[in-house]
This record gives C-alpha cells, structure tokens and sequence, in this order.
C-alpha cells in the first residue's frame, strides 16, 4: 500500500492564520495533517474541522517549543495511528510558530530575549532535524524531492525597528538557518525556503485590535493586508516546485503597502 503525504505545521495561532490556512488547503490536496502548537484547544478545534470537511489531521500540543519537546514531537507523530488505512511519509514541513514583544530596547528583558530565541531559532532547529531526518528516508517523487521545509519568516527577518530588536534578532536567525540549511540539504534533493510575510495578514487577533472604518476596511479589502489563504496556496506552489527551479526565498506584501 502507498503511503500517504504527510505535513507537519508548527505554529496555528487561534486557527485563523497562516499555518491553519496551510493545514486546510494541504488536507483538501489529499495530505494527512499533523497539527503542533502549544495550545491544544486550538489545535483540536482545528483538526475537528479538517476532519468533518472530509481530511484528516490530529492534535499533536507541545508543552512549551524546547528543542526536546519540539523535536520529540516528530516520534509521537510518527506512532499515531490515523483514520485511513496505510502509512504515512512526511513529504512538508512548515515552521510558522513565532514569539516577540515590541518595546523599546532598554525596555527588553532577559526573559524577552531568551522566550524570542527559543522559539525562533531554537526550536526552529529542532523541527528542522526532525523534518530533515524524515525527508531523508523517502524516495524520490515525481518532481525529484524528497521534502520541502518552509519557514513563516516576517518584515522583521530582513530589517530591524526601533521596537524589534528582540524580535528581529529571532527572525534572522530563522532566516539564516532556513539560507543554510538550503544550500546543505539541496544536494540531497529537500528543498528549503524562507517566507517573508511583509504586512498585517487577516486574523482574529488582527481584527479584534481594529474597530470601525479601520476593522472595515481591513476585513474587506484585499489591497491593504494579506489573505492567509492566498499565502498557503503560494506555500503549496513551493512544495510543487520541480528541482530544476527551486525558490528559497518569497517576499509577500499587499498591493497597496505604505511602509
């Protein structure tokens, strides 16, 4: 019996962001769906609902994004057992957890600096070992990978602020390590890239901290914020890449930016 693609999103927020987006449009595409993040009522409210619209995809909460607990994370995946027959083969990884305040930098905390850096960079490589090590067992598909790793990077993973500088630290270490790990793993046919998410992405959160024309405005025109929808199909576009031109790095931003 064939196996069945598997992919692996860290990171769903209250299910209505980037990663959530990717788990529905990835289970509708025929992938089975492992779910992680460290809020379990948000994951299991989001693999319920990929499974009543007909996917499949399961909870798997972490404690916290240790490098022990997001790694490790790989061999409970790994020992579920899913709704269909047969086996699975992590075919996607995508990295989209995140952690950062805005203040000012004598403001910033030891503990700011040491919550960015293990949820950014830390853990980031936990899940990179954990996805690479799987990659390595499959076989070649048709376009002559073996995987694709995609990590959710932001405006803060290329250009600093006056109020990012713990953030921004965070970012780049993700995209220093995704730049890294492309041109190590390339030759081994797993395709690494970074995603620059450059703007307000539509979301629950971002709605609730707008109000009037403003919430309005945001909700229903496409010009001015990005659509998480529109970022996981462009995700999906990555993981269809043949290896004859391969991306490692997408810039998204909306049509009419101001910054």
């Amino acid at each position: 019996m064939s196996a069945k693609p598997l992919l692996v999103v860290a990171g769903i927020g209250n299910g209505s962001g980037t990663g959530a987006a990717t788990a529905r449009l990835f289970a509708k595409k025929g992938y089975r769906v492992a779910l992680v993040a460290r809020n379990a009522d948000h994951l299991n409210r989001l693999a319920g609902e990929i499974n009543n619209e007909g996917g499949e995809a399961a909870a798997f909460p972490v404690p916290d994004y240790s490098y022990s607990a997001t790694l490790s994370v790989f061999d409970t995946i790994s020992a579920h057992k899913w709704n269909s027959e047969g086996p699975s083969e992590l075919r996607v990884g995508v990295w989209n957890a995140g952690s950062g305040v805005r203040k000012g930098f004598l403001d910033v905390t030891e503990e700011d600096i040491v919550e960015s850096l293990q949820v950014n960079v830390t853990a980031a490589f936990a899940f990179s070992r954990g996805a690479i090590l799987k990659f390595k067992e499959n076989s070649l598909d048709a376009r002559g990978k073996r995987g694709t790793l995609i990590f959710t990077g932001a405006t803060a993973s290329i250009r600093g602020n006056v109020t990012t500088s713990t953030f921004a630290a965070g970012k780049f270490g993700i995209r220093a390590l995704s730049q890294s790990l492309a041109k190590e793993f390339g030759k081994q046919n797993i395709h690494v890239a970074h995603a620059i998410i450059d703007g307000a992405i539509l979301t629950g959160q971002g709605l609730e901290r707008r109000s009037g024309e403003e919430a309005e405005r945001y909700k229903n025109d496409l010009d001015v914020r990005l659509d998480a929808t529109s970022l996981a199909n462009n995700y999906l576009n990555l993981v269809e890449q043949d290896r004859s031109a391969w991306t490692w790095e997408l810039d998204f931003r909306p049509a009419h930016e101001k910054w």
